[in-house]
């Protein structure tokens, strides 16, 4: 009987962003993040972690799995150093699983940050209990196959926002924003001038305002109605 390889592609070679400005990443609210970017880079709504409680910030290093299959997640535990975040995408495929607590588990040994998809997960409890961040669509009890196709390190789209290898995702309660590598610097300034901010608003708002001058003034030029 001949044997069948999984068909795996892998890509390598590609840039790590300074461990310096993906730690100041670290902690920030993924709400300030998009607005430091103008409103853009959360990766669709359903995609949210097993954990309420998660937060991760680190590099993306990327896979694509064929539909029912996990050959690439396995490929990419394989190629990920420690503090990446595994970003895979399935094509929102939702019949099976792409993820289990013992792959879980083995992700939580390599030192990776975190397991990002758009595809679905299995073994909650077990998930949980390693403490590895996972954001996902949901769970599938399901399980994949282990025959490929599969591709690791080039960029996928999954969510609706195109990931490059190198980028710094960022995850928190609320979902899971990607910043571009080549925007890092420019991303960070703007987020602490959204954090100074949002951090004189609460100011105002907790002093009793009930709306800010430009809200007021748009009210103002709006065509009313009487009813």
């Amino acid at each position: 009987m001949i044997d069948n390889p999984p068909a795996l592609t892998i890509h390598r070679g590609h840039r790590r962003p300074d461990p310096a400005l993906v730690a100041r990443f670290r902690g920030a609210q993924t709400s300030h993040l998009v607005d430091a970017m103008q409103g853009r880079g959360a990766l669709d709504w359903r995609i949210k972690p097993l954990d309420p409680a998660s937060a991760f910030a680190g590099p993306a290093l990327t896979a694509y799995a064929y539909p029912a299959d996990i050959v690439a997640m396995f490929g990419a535990i394989a190629e990920a150093a420690p503090g990446d975040v595994i970003v895979l995408g399935c094509d929102a495929f939702t019949g099976t699983a792409v993820i289990g607590d013992q792959a879980a588990g083995m992700m939580r040994n390599k030192g990776i940050s975190a397991f990002v998809t758009d595809g679905l997960a299995r073994d909650r409890a077990g998930i949980l209990a390693t403490g590895l961040p996972v954001y996902c669509m949901g769970i599938q009890p399901n399980s994949p196959a282990l025959n490929g196709p599969g591709t690791v390190g080039a960029p996928v789209t999954l969510g609706g926002v195109h990931v490059r290898p190198g980028d710094v995702v960022v995850g928190d309660a609320d979902g899971v924003v990607v910043v571009p590598a080549d925007r890092l610097t420019e991303v960070l300034a703007a987020l602490d001038q959204v954090r100074a901010a949002e951090a004189e608003m609460e100011r105002q708002v907790k002093a009793g305002m009930t709306l800010t001058d430009g809200a007021r003034a748009l009210v103002a030029a709006a065509r009313i109605v009487q009813g």
